[in-house]
């Protein structure tokens, strides 16, 4: 049983893939994830709600896999030019101005959903924050073995934080959505000093 399953799930395709991701996330845009449901994708996809579930579970499971397959980098392990600077302005250079604006709303809207939904919180926790924190934590291991961290700054824990925070908060409070322009200027003006990274 367990083979047929497998065979089924290897039916769909990456481009197939890709184009019921990037239609989960113009639901995602157009009604909010409690609104959102599998018959809703199911349609706007033309697939069977069967194949959905099969292949992705549930709803969860699938706007999160979705969410992960719209990261302009998937894994920093990518991105390795010798010096953590470098490493931070080569994944912003990567980063495009208007999805960087998609996904600052999608993960604003999102925010709610992820605190009321359990499923959805267990998810997000796994296949998005935990990533980017192994995925970080690695950079930044780099940058101690370099020589550019100390090994004890406090700041390392908090990076992860730091990055999000101006993310997330930049159109709260700047009432316009994060850019990869703002981004730079904000690694090297905060993160860079608090880790004591030279600037230039």
């Amino acid at each position: 049983m367990a083979e047929v399953a497998t065979a089924r799930r290897s039916r769909i395709t990456p481009e197939r893939e890709a184009e019921l991701y990037a239609a989960v996330l113009d639901l995602l845009r157009e009604v909010g994830y409690d609104a959102l449901t599998m018959d809703a994708v199911a349609a706007r996809t033309r697939s069977s709600k069967a194949t959905l579930y099969r292949q992705w579970g549930g709803k969860a499971q699938l706007v999160v896999k979705a969410l992960r397959h719209n990261k302009p980098v998937k894994n920093l392990d990518e991105i390795d030019t010798g010096s953590l600077r470098g490493d931070f302005h080569a994944l912003l250079a990567r980063a495009d101005d208007t999805e960087m604006e998609q996904s600052g709303a999608l993960m604003r809207g999102l925010a709610t959903a992820i605190h009321a939904n359990p499923d959805l919180h267990s998810e997000f926790r796994s296949q998005i924050i935990e990533p980017e924190i192994a995925d970080s934590r690695r950079v930044l291991q780099r940058a101690v073995d370099r020589g550019e961290i100390r090994a004890d700054c406090p700041a390392l824990d908090f990076v992860v934080h730091m990055m999000l925070g101006a993310f997330v908060t930049c159109a709260l409070v700047d009432e316009r959505p994060p850019t990869a322009a703002f981004l730079t200027s904000y690694i090297d003006a905060v993160v860079l000093p608090a880790l004591g990274v030279p600037t230039e």
